[in-house]
């Protein structure tokens, strides 16, 4: 399961909006590919449509699409929001993640 914080809620909304997605139907598609200072990074994106092999979560009204491969390195995860002053975007807390690097970007088991 992955759970979706009211910030991170609030700039999806406007941001599938903005592109052209319908948050009440279109997906939030969460993926892990190999990559970043630590080993793996995290991949995040809009899509319509789902595969035969995708996860399928909703939280906080918001429709989360996995890949089977990633949602083991998902399991438990939160998507927050940030919009402070160390940099604006996405947050993974992942609780899976025993090291991480500095810009929160990449992780490694």
């Amino acid at each position: 399961m992955i759970k979706v914080s009211d910030t991170a809620k609030k700039k999806v909304v406007e941001l599938m909006t903005d592109d052209g997605f319908n948050p009440t139907v279109d997906y939030v598609r969460v993926g892990v590919k190999s990559g970043g200072c630590s080993g793996l990074s995290y991949d995040l994106k809009f899509d319509k449509a789902k595969e035969d092999d995708d996860k399928v979560f909703e939280d906080n009204d918001v429709k989360i699409i996995v890949d089977k491969k990633s949602f083991l390195y998902l399991i438990g995860t939160t998507l927050e929001y940030s919009g402070g002053l160390n940099g604006t975007g996405f947050v993974f807390n992942n609780p899976n993640a025993n090291r991480t690097c500095g810009c929160g970007e990449s992780f490694s088991l």
